[in-house]
């Protein structure tokens, strides 16, 4: 993928910074956003964006964003596939392979990099994950900017992971007030990997040790904004050089505009009433098992509130054993432009695997929501919105029933309780868009990143 852009003269370039994205998952996309933002800032730097081909072809289509900006390249590194494996399909097993060959593969590309630009690599931004990243960058004598994708609250759980244990582990706490801004949350509120399932499975032994390294980085920024959790942002702060909270990046990087809404969602809800409308959406990595489908497809039916629903695979295979199709009040598609909607005044509830991204999402479109998490920081993120925020509420029980969805549709579509979610929401919304405006937090934590990334590296 070397050479995506034509090639410049290298000497309109006086920096060179090369950003290594995890890619699996949702990771290496805000990890590229930032950097064409950085790119954007920085016009005499070259960002040298290395990851796999797999992953760099979604992201540098001919008509993606990151394709027309001249001085950010993409370069593939090898995805650590042993030659002629045939994988069994199961993520674990594909981060595995990678992790184990990523220190030496990316090394290798970085020096293709250097050798294709003309000049040395001067600072390393990488995801979060890869904690090896801060010996690559001690022994190259450069400064290391980790990303963290998530939100505040499940840094600081991997940062102190070593503490938790040491509190909770033989003893039986349940309690977390040992963790400023934890009051209102629990030892079962943690990722698994913290205290429970599989301390040493690839996972959690990445975020357990991500967690004592990242405190080498010069500085680690966060796609979140200080005003959303203060007493964590500031726990952080003490623990790391630099902790700079530059987002939301859905905020600062927005997707472009809509040219056509192929799915008719903003048609359909233009006639919907005001806060009325189900939004659901579990994102794109794990969807609800089919018994937890065809229970809220029977809520939707019983309920008769609007909804459009973001449906990954085929509906009919779930729903219409579970309800009369012809019964539902709504929409199902296989992609929906979530911003817009979420920005739409027809929604009144967001359904939700609690993903960061999508929590911030709702948060800039002031929507409630209804919590359905699955795994890694997910139930962390759902607490987090239900019982520090109180923007929104977790499914009963944890799964989908036709009653327990029915029962949070009444909460917050009919509910008093729904409105002064609303008030709350829009108190964070409002600090967010302060947050990445003028003078805000968001804007005075990027241009000190900017600062740090685009520095000379001493002699």
């Amino acid at each position: 993928m070397a050479g995506q852009n034509p090639k410049q003269p290298t000497t309109q370039y006086q920096h060179h910074v090369a950003a290594l994205a995890f890619p699996f998952g949702t990771h290496a996309g805000p990890l590229l956003s930032l950097v064409l933002r950085l790119a954007a800032a920085a016009p005499d730097t070259i960002f040298s964006f290395i990851t796999t081909s797999k992953a760099n072809s979604s992201l540098f289509s001919p008509t993606s964003k990151a394709s027309s900006f001249l001085n950010v390249k993409a370069y593939d590194v090898s995805d650590g596939m042993p030659e002629g494996f045939v994988p069994s399909g199961h993520p674990e097993q594909l981060i595995g392979f990678f992790l184990k060959a990523a220190l030496a593969n990316f090394r290798i590309t970085m020096k293709e990099a250097e050798a294709s630009s003309g000049l040395k690599i001067g600072c390393l931004v990488t995801d979060a994950f890869f904690w090896f990243a801060g010996d690559m960058a001690e022994e190259m004598k450069l400064p290391w900017v980790p990303l963290w994708t998530a939100g505040s609250r499940s840094l600081l759980v991997h940062t102190a992971t070593d503490l938790i244990r040491q509190r909770v582990l033989g003893t039986g706490g349940k309690t977390l007030e040992f963790l400023p801004g934890f009051s209102k949350l629990e030892v079962g509120d943690l990722p698994e990997g913290v205290v429970s399932g599989n301390l040493e499975s690839p996972i959690s032994s990445l975020l357990h040790k991500m967690g004592q390294e990242l405190p080498k980085a010069a500085a680690v920024a966060i796609n979140s904004f200080e005003e959303a959790e203060p007493d964590v942002v500031n726990e952080l702060k003490s623990r790391f050089k630099k902790f700079l909270n530059i987002g939301p990046f859905n905020l600062t990087s927005p997707p472009p505009p809509l040219l056509k809404d192929e799915s008719g969602c903003l048609e359909w809800l233009d006639k919907q009433k005001p806060a009325s409308v189900v939004y659901i959406s579990f994102g794109s990595v794990v969807r609800p098992p089919p018994n937890e489908l065809a229970a809220f497809a029977e809520a939707l039916v019983e309920s008769d509130f609007p909804f459009i629903w973001s449906f990954r695979g085929n509906p009919d295979e779930v729903l219409c054993s579970a309800a009369d199709k012809s019964r539902l009040n709504g929409k199902i598609v296989s992609w929906a432009p979530q911003v817009q909607i979420l920005e739409h005044t027809a929604i009144g509830v967001f359904v939700t695997h609690c993903g960061w991204n999508s929590i911030l999402e709702s948060i800039a479109g002031g929507v409630p929501m209804i919590g359905r998490p699955f795994f890694g920081d997910q139930n962390l993120n759902m607490k987090t919105m239900e019982a520090v925020w109180g923007i929104g509420v977790g499914i009963e029980g944890g799964i989908l029933t036709k009653q327990g969805a029915i029962k949070a549709f009444e909460l917050i579509l009919r509910g008093k309780a729904g409105n002064e979610m609303r008030e709350k929401i829009k108190v964070l919304k409002s600090l967010a868009r302060s947050a990445v405006e003028g003078e805000g937090s968001s804007s005075k934590a990027f241009n000190t990143l900017v600062d740090i990334v685009t520095k000379r590296p001493s002699m």
